[in-house]
């Protein structure tokens, strides 16, 4: 099983990015698709999620207005859009996939990428 992140990299503040997450190895049509990421120095957050058979976008409060997602379930892939980007957001963002019903916080994750660096320089 796996989740393959990519679209990172540096962005100036203000600025947009869109990162990918496809998965392979399983089914994971019973599993909510979250985004989490992690600054130096700081814990493990949840930034974004989405249900991969349904429902929409849930965003972290430091995200929200910003952040939007989408799926596509023949491609096995979801993407994660942020919009108006702040030094704050750099970190390495991870995918994760948390059966439903879980809590959607570290702990729960039963899979997780590799991780793909965000800068947002100011």
């Amino acid at each position: 099983v796996q989740l393959v992140e990519s679209g990172g990299g540096l962005v100036q503040a203000g600025g947009s990015l869109r990162l990918s997450c496809t998965a392979s190895g399983r089914t994971f049509r019973n599993y909510f698709m979250g985004w989490f990421r992690q600054a130096p120095g700081k814990e493990r957050e949840f930034v974004a999620g989405l249900g991969w058979s349904s429902g929409g976008t849930k965003c972290a409060d430091s995200v929200k207005g910003r952040c939007t997602m989408s799926r596509d379930n023949a491609r096995n892939t979801v993407w994660l859009q942020m919009n108006s980007l702040k030094p704050e957001d750099t970190a390495v963002y991870y995918c994760a996939a948390i059966p439903l019903g879980k809590a959607v916080v570290v702990n729960s994750a039963d899979y997780w990428g590799q991780g793909t660096q965000v800068t947002v320089s100011s």
